[in-house]
């Protein structure tokens, strides 16, 4: 829970570099509270019969759209990429692929154009 609100904090924050570990959590978080949203409401009755989603989800989306990014552009940032290779996901199927290994591989270590890696730094 620490790594996802270290994200919210820093919301708007595209420059630096991000762990796997901070990117992953913020994802894992991020979609429990999203299907949480889902559920809410479903029970409510707010959802739309065509959908399923409602404006609890739709806020909720909405509110962390920024923040998404902005972790994302830090992690691709930690493997030496620019922010703007997120649009390489546009690319039907391979894009998404590639962009998701990239999420996935392990921060250059020492320090980038970015800044110094964040995995140096940490105790745990």
């Amino acid at each position: 829970m620490n790594w996802y609100l270290k994200a919210l904090k820093n919301y708007v924050g595209f420059s630096g570099r991000a762990r796997r570990k901070e990117y992953w959590m913020f994802t894992l978080f991020n979609v429990i509270f999203a299907v949480a949203a889902m559920v809410l409401d479903n029970v409510a009755g707010l959802a739309s019969p065509m959908t399923g989603y409602g404006p609890i989800y739709g806020l909720y989306a909405l509110a962390m759209l920024l923040p998404g990014l902005a972790v994302a552009v830090r992690r691709l940032h930690d493997v030496g990429k620019s922010g703007w290779f997120i649009l390489i996901a546009l690319i039907p199927l391979i894009g998404a692929i590639w962009l998701l290994v990239l999420l996935c591989t392990d921060s250059k270590p020492g320090a980038n154009e970015y800044g110094e890696n964040p995995k140096e730094g940490a105790v745990a």
